[in-house]
């Protein structure tokens, strides 16, 4: 990996650490607020690519792990990693990861609109559908009632979702994934 690519990655971990001071949204039913977060995700897998975008998610989780507050409310540490959004952040390397796959696949005709369909997929459900199912377990609540109340996530995921589709599209000529396709 060269020292590009490295860079590029810790950048988007500090992104994603830099979203989490934007004030979260307590649900009160649900133990899991809504944050910006899943925007750099997203963002990560589409603009660094598969391993790139997995990578800045490990870095991240890394940083969550050695008790860094970049986790909302200033959060970080081990216990986080085992409470009711450890799913969700556990979900966050796979997303980015997949998200970048498809980007990848679709790069030298890449559209918006291809974009948002892998942020939707790996960026919205597979991470609600991870992060609903580990909190229901960790809670102990029933299956349903974990995914019923990440529903109240879905209308903030699909704007995320669309804005790093956009976001994406713009600064596109500067991706690693465009260094790639012309070397």
């Amino acid at each position: 990996m060269r020292t590009k690519e490295l860079v590029y990655a810790a950048l988007f971990a500090a992104l994603i650490a830099v979203l989490a001071l934007i004030p979260p949204i307590s649900l009160g039913f649900i133990p899991v607020p809504i944050t910006a977060q899943t925007l750099g995700v997203m963002l990560a897998g589409c603009f660094l690519g598969r391993r790139m975008g997995a990578l800045s998610l490990v870095i991240f989780l890394i940083l969550v792990a050695v008790g860094l507050p970049v986790l909302p409310g200033g959060r970080g540490g081990l216990a986080v990693l085992a409470g009711p959004t450890a799913g969700y952040l556990f979900s966050w390397p796979l997303a980015a990861g997949l998200i970048g796959w498809c980007a990848e696949a679709v790069w030298p005709k890449v559209q918006a609109w291809k974009l948002l369909a892998a942020n939707i997929i790996f960026g919205v459900v597979l991470v609600n559908l991870i992060g609903a199912s580990s909190m229901a377990w960790i809670t102990n609540t029933p299956l349903w009632t974990g995914l019923a109340g990440s529903l109240a996530f879905l209308p903030g995921d699909l704007i995320k979702a669309l804005l790093a589709a956009l976001i994406t599209m713009q600064l596109r000529t500067l991706s690693p994934i465009e260094d790639k396709r012309r070397a």
